[in-house]
Formats: C-alpha cells, structure tokens, sequence
C-alpha cells in the first residue's frame, strides 16, 4: 500500500478561497442591487421625457435652489433616503446635470440614505431612532449648502465616468425612448457591478484576515479624543470600514459584550452616521464621474467636527450634573 505524504500547507487557499467568497457575495450582491437600478433607471430615463419631471423640477425648485440643484434633484434624494445608495444613481444617470450637482447629490446621499434600515440598526446599538435620522439629515443639508456657497466651479456637463457613452438621438416615438432607457438601465447597472464586486472582495478579505481588531487598535486615539472609552473602538471600526448595515452585527455584539457606555454609544452613532462604509460608500460614485476623494474627507471632516463638539457639550453637562463630594472641609464646617 502507498503511504502519502502529507503536504505543506502553502497558505495559498487562504487567499483563494477569500477571494471565491468575495466575489460571490460580490456577484450576489450586484444583481440584488441590478434588480433596483435597472427598473428605476428605465422608468426615470422614460418619465424624462414626459411632462411630470418638469412638473416636479418647478414644484421643487424653490426649496432645492438653495442646495444648488434643480428640483428633479429631489427625485433621487427621496429614493435614496428610502432605499439604499446604489437606488439612486440610477436615477442621476438618466439626469441632465452639471458636475457641481452631481457631486453635491453625492454629498448629500453618502451622508444621508437608507435611512429605515440604518436607523433600526442604530436603535439595535442603543440609541434612539429620531436622533440618527436628524442628524443624518440635517449634516446633509448643511453640507449641500456649505459647498453650493463656497464653490463656483463645477459648471460642466457630467460625463458619468467610465463606460461613458456618446449622447444618445432625440427620439422620434416611444420605441425610441424605452430602448434608450433599457440602453441607460443596462449601462447603469454594469458601472455598480465594476465597483461593487471588488469592494466586496477586499471586504471578504478584511474579514478573513481579522484586520478588524488590528485596525481598531490603530483608531484608540481618536475614541480617546472623543472622550470614549477604549472598548468603543471595535465599534468604530466596525462601522467606519462595513458600514451600518454590513456591520451591524459586529456593532451589536460589540456593544453587548465590551459594555460601551451610553455617552459612548452616542458618540458613536453621531460620528457613523455621517462617516460609515468608507470603502464602499465612496467608490460606489466613481461612475458618476466625480471625484470622490473629497467626498471622503468631507464626511471624515464633518463627523470628526460634530463628533467633537457634541462630546465637549455632554462633558460639560456631566460636570453641571455632578453632585458635589463631601470633602473633610465641607464636613468640618457643619
């Protein structure tokens, strides 16, 4: 009988297999998310050339123009605060707009969307539904106006990116218009699968490594700069890299098991909401053509700022709050 040897482990079907299992929840994950983009941008780039987009754009005009976007732009914002994020770049694609207003969309919605899932995961932390979405929605606000005002650039036409194609003929009948849309559906959804899929491969990979602990070790100084405790930074982490969704059990468990303080859970919450997904959450606008670095440091800025002053006010109410401590003084003097 031939005795085999046993092989040395060459740690090569560690890499292959985090990468079969990335690109499997890559490929899962782009046709759940095809199966949004596909019939919204088909029945948005349809709906373009009828009547009612011009009707909405006037009815919201008056409000948006201080954002510095058309009143169509509400379209896409409404679907992405109720969906997910990838939901309304379906939309943009089919829009007529000005890179300044695609980028500005982009800020809004990275800050601001799924906001029924991502709030129900937030309450799962230990904080309350209302206090996520208004800060969700009012840093995106700000944000929009802040950039409207201070950037006067931007003007050109967006170009979408990659895979762009050449401007499509003015249609003659509604054959023309639905192959246009099916044109611009197809198109839409084969630019999220070039980005979801090796995003969710290179998250595979930090799962499997166990970077997670490594990476939260590297964030400590800034829970210490928050005023958190230590054991607040897996949760950070976890957010900061999976986002709200994608992270939500590791958020959950780690709350549970390191005991994170109540102040902590806050700030936490304060600080993801508008900087979560890091990864994810920014190359999923690189089809639009814009450029994304900003947007990351944008919501890196805003979530460092307000993070900071809302820990300097509740420190400060906890020592307007703190009973005074009978000293041998206090007692002496009775």
């Amino acid at each position: 009988m031939r005795i085999r040897t046993p092989k040395k482990r060459t740690g090569v079907g560690f890499p292959m297999r985090t990468f079969r299992r990335g690109l499997l929840t890559g490929l899962s994950t782009a046709w759940n998310l095809g199966k949004i983009v596909f019939p919204i941008t088909l029945i948005t780039t349809v709906l373009g050339y009828t009547p009612l987009i011009g009707w909405l754009s006037g009815l919201l005009s008056p409000l948006m123009r201080y954002l510095g976007l058309p009143g169509e732009a509400a379209i896409p914002l409404i679907i992405g605060n109720t969906l997910n994020l990838y939901a309304p770049i379906g939309v943009i694609l089919s829009m007529d707009l000005t890179v300044k207003e695609v980028f500005i969309l982009a800020v809004m919605l990275s800050i601001s969307h799924n906001l029924f899932v991502e709030s129900a995961v937030t309450k799962g932390v230990g904080a309350k539904l209302w206090v996520t979405v208004v800060i969700r929605l009012g840093a995106s606000v700000l944000a929009a106006a802040i950039i409207n005002l201070l950037w006067t650039g931007g003007s050109r036409k967006a170009g979408f990116g990659i895979l762009s194609g050449a401007p499509a003929a003015e249609p003659n009948h509604w054959g023309d218009i639905f192959w246009i849309g099916l044109k611009s559906a197809a198109l839409g959804t084969a630019k999220l699968a070039l980005i979801v899929i090796p995003v969710m491969i290179a998250i595979q990979a930090l799962k499997d490594l166990r970077l997670l602990d490594r990476f939260a070790m590297l964030i400590r100084p800034a829970t210490r700069m928050f005023g958190m405790e230590k054991n607040a930074s897996v949760t950070m982490a976890a957010g900061f890299l999976f986002g709200m969704t994608y992270g939500a059990g590791v958020m959950i468990q780690a709350v549970r098991e390191d005991g994170v303080k109540k102040k902590d859970v806050y700030l936490l919450i304060v600080f993801l909401s508008l900087c979560h997904a890091v990864v994810e959450d920014t190359l999923v606008f690189v089809p639009l053509g814009i450029p994304v670095w900003p947007l990351l440091l944008i919501r890196l800025i805003l979530a460092v700022i307000l993070t900071f002053v809302v820990s300097r006010v509740w420190n400060q109410r906890e020592k307007r709050n703190m009973p005074v401590r009978q000293t041998p003084a206090h007692i002496g003097s009775k």
